[in-house]
Parts: structure tokens; sequence; C-alpha cells
């Protein structure tokens, strides 16, 4: 499959089965499925093929032209400092890089840190971080488990990944400060071929519309055409909200598209105004 995309997939972890479900809703079909002890697998009805490799490998596989693109971690992408381009933040695998030390520790914020040890596995962001910040520190490079630096004496703070925080209590410890705010992104060739970044384009475009259908609900309500302005004008919409007449003369139902993350807020102002009978339906695919 020469001619087809080359995308690197994480092998496993966190974002492998993110990355799965997005291109399975983009319509992408394989024929003998995939798993966990493939390297690599090729859809049938889109000229693309997946290799899964580890995720600290993708930035540089992507830069060197091994793969057209590939999906990581943002934080991965900055630790390794490799050429390619962000396309595309893609929503899931979302995490932070923060600086935590123990619960009882004196140290309020990054500037208590200066001179002191700091354990971590992303020592480039770090240091970035601190020199931003005019903050000289020690940085102990470590591999894994960063969470027992502060036990066993190695450092006096830590800088690493956490999602929910819930490891950071388990070993008695506190964030003091977020570096860092990373998630699933594409990154892709700087100088990648004109086929292959028409066939790219085509992907992203499907990959955009499940993205937005995912933060978007459909919704239809009844609404009094006394008040029909002012429901219209708490709806946002693509263009604009449509308007059909119902048989119960005075009315009209409304039907428009409603952002996940301001949908209670709108339903409220939307009961206020008289709306009732008010219908949300999850969108499947959105295209704009």
């Amino acid at each position: 499959m020469d001619s087809a995309l080359r995308i690197a997939l994480q092998k496993s972890g966190r974002l492998n089965e993110g990355a799965l479900y997005l291109f399975k809703e983009c319509g992408l079909e394989f024929q003998n499925g995939v798993g966990s002890r493939l390297l690599r697998c090729e859809a049938v009805n889109f000229p693309v093929e997946f290799l899964f490799l580890r995720d600290d490998d993708i930035p540089a596989y992507v830069q060197d032209g091994v793969v057209d693109a590939g999906v990581v971690g943002l934080n991965v992408v900055r630790e390794r400092a490799c050429r390619v381009e962000v396309a595309d933040e893609l929503g899931f695998g979302k995490c932070r890089l923060v600086l935590a030390v123990f619960k009882g520790a004196p140290y309020k914020c990054v500037r208590d840190l200066a001179g002191k040890r700091i354990a971590t596995s992303y020592p480039r962001i770090l240091k970035t971080y601190l020199d931003e910040k005019e903050i000289v520190a020690e940085i102990h490079q470590i591999s894994g488990s960063v969470e027992i630096a502060p036990g066993i004496g190695l450092a006096d703070a830590i800088c690493d990944i956490v999602s929910t925080g819930s490891t950071l209590v388990a070993n008695g410890l506190r964030e003091i400060e977020t570096v860092l705010h990373s998630q699933a992104v594409l990154v892709v060739q700087p100088h990648l071929p004109a086929s292959k970044q028409a066939l790219l384009a085509r992907l992203r475009f499907r990959m955009q519309a499940v993205r937005r259908a995912g933060h978007t609900k459909y919704i239809l309500l009844n609404a009094p055409n006394s008040r029909l302005g002012e429901i219209i004008g708490l709806l946002p919409a693509c263009k604009s909200p449509t308007v059909l007449p119902l048989a119960l003369e005075g009315w009209s139902s409304v039907h428009s598209v409603v952002e996940e993350d301001r949908f209670w807020e709108i339903i409220e102002k939307l009961k206020q105004a008289g709306a009732e009978g008010i219908l949300v339906v999850p969108i499947e695919k959105m295209v704009i």
C-alpha cells in the first residue's frame, strides 16, 4: 500500500482505545479486526494502513518519514521535540503534567522549588517551564515510578502526568502547579506529498465531523409563537434554527444544535422563556 496513508498508533495504553474508536466512527473497516498482538493492519474501505508502536517512538517515526502521521499525546510531542506538525487536537486522552510535593511539605508554588530537586520523566518540558519562570532547580530524570522519588529521598518534588490525581493522593502527594495540559493529537510530516495530503484531508474531514458530533446535541422543542423570537435568540445553530408550525395554533416546533458544555445552561433559559416538550437527541456525525 505504497500510495496509502500510513498512520502510527499507540500499541497499547490509554490512547490506543480512543484512537481506534475514532477511526471506526470515521467509517473505517478492518478485514481481520484489530488487537493488541497486531503490529500493522489495513482498512478495507479507505487507503490507510496503521502501524502499532510505542508512543515514545511515534514522533520520530513521523519526523523521519517512516509514517505519514501519528496519534500521540501532546506531552510526548513536546518532550521529544521532533519536527512534526500538530494537525488536530483529538479530544481524548486528556491529562496534565503537574508539579507535586509531599502533603506536609512547605512548598506552595513552583518558585518555592528554586534550588530543590525535582524528579521527572519529562526533563525537556520541565526545563523549558522552569526557564520561562526564571527558576533554577536540579532535575533528576527517571523512567518510571516517579511518585516514589520524594519518599526515598531522591527528590523534593516530582513532575509527572496525572489524569484524576488519585495516584498522587495514594502516594501522599499534592499538586502545586500545572506545567502542561495534554491530550491526544494528530501529528503529521511537515512535507507530505500532495497525494498523501489529499488523503489526509479526506480523513481529517471525517475525524472532525465525528468530534463535532461528540460535543453537540440535537434539540427539538415546542415554543409559543408569542415568545418565538426570544427562544430562537437563545439557540445557537450552524446557520439558523429550523422553525415549523405545529397543528396547534399559536405554537411552533423549533429544531437546533446545542454545544454539550452549554447544554444545561441553555435548557434552563429555554424553560424560563416558555419552551415545552424539549427533546434532546445525540448526534452521530456533524458535517458543516
